[in-house]
């Protein structure tokens, strides 16, 4: 029904005025209540006006019974504030999450920037697109608390003030090393380029992995997984404006896309967001790795106005 309803919103936005095309989406929607609800769903992402203009003459129907309403609010405000209730959560509630972020960060990027940054000490840190991150150079103290995205760190040795990175989930301690903290949607990915590291959860007693070259640990809110090896070359790829993995989840690698693509995208499709996708990509044409990831997974790929691209 979902598959229906984006269907449908696909069809609406591509053709707004068409009358026969609007009288079939009402009849649509008066088959099953439930469309409805689908379809506020999907236009709900996005503020979609038009849906509250299509089933407002269905309110009726579409309100819960009187008893279960507060006091004054009317059918027409009750599909308004669930329509304006969806947005909220759906779009907005990731970029007021972000800005919150950003306002403690001393360093961030936008969409598809990369940055360098020279900290205190003299340490290099890169920052990807869409990342921040705060720092704390005070005294004895080399600390940075990466808040978003991912972030490269070329240390400068310096055994009597140990560099701590600070996830979401783990923390990581050197004296001199090169590597990467990357932060995903559950859990926080370390991998070691150079010299030796060890990773610790945040949370519970369990005891530090330390890293060799080639390294990689994620750490979440559980603790940490086992360490394994993999590709630095690809693991880092992002430092040249490249996206290389092999067998990795397409909802992984899309989450890697968004800090190159000013736009949204959203996988509708559980099953789909978990089929392993191999392969290498310049990101100066996001539109087009996506659109090759979504072949790849045997995914049907919608674009929509204002930069909008779904997957399921």
């Amino acid at each position: 029904m979902q598959a229906e309803a984006l269907d449908w919103f696909t069809r609406l936005q591509a053709v707004p005025a068409d009358a026969a095309l609007q009288a079939r989406f009402e009849a649509w929607l008066a088959e099953n209540p439930r469309h409805a609800d689908a379809y506020g769903r999907i236009a709900g992402m996005w503020g979609d006006p038009a849906f509250g203009a299509a089933v407002e003459r269905r309110a009726v129907a579409l309100a819960p019974p009187a008893p279960q309403r507060r006091a004054g609010l009317t059918r027409r405000g009750w599909l308004a504030g669930g329509l304006a209730a969806a947005l909220v959560l759906a779009v907005g509630g990731a970029h007021l999450s972000g800005a919150w972020t950003r306002l403690g960060a001393d360093y961030a990027t936008a969409v598809a920037e990369r940055r360098t940054v020279q900290l205190p000490d003299g340490s290099r840190m890169i920052l990807d697109g869409a990342s921040a991150a705060a720092i704390d150079f005070d005294g004895d103290r080399r600390t940075v608390h990466l808040l978003e995205g991912e972030a490269y760190f070329d240390v400068v040795s310096d055994p009597a003030r140990p560099f701590r990175a600070v996830g979401r989930f783990g923390e990581v301690e050197v004296t001199g090393t090169a590597f990467s903290v990357r932060l995903g949607e559950g859990a926080d990915e370390v991998v070691l380029a150079r010299g030796r590291v060890e990773v610790r959860a945040l949370a519970g007693n369990a005891p530090p992995s330390a890293l060799s070259p080639g390294d990689m640990v994620m750490v979440n809110r559980n603790g940490l997984s086992a360490v394994r090896k993999v590709d630095t070359e690809r693991a880092l790829a992002w430092l040249d404006g490249r996206l290389s993995f092999s067998r990795r989840p397409l909802g992984d690698v899309i989450e890697d896309v968004r800090r190159s693509y000013d736009g949204r995208i959203f996988i509708l499709n559980g099953d789909v967001a978990r089929r392993e996708v191999s392969g290498s990509y310049r990101l100066d044409d996001p539109v087009l790795v996506i659109r090759s990831l979504a072949e790849a997974a045997g995914a049907q790929a919608s674009f929509l106005p204002g930069g909008i691209i779904i997957l399921r």
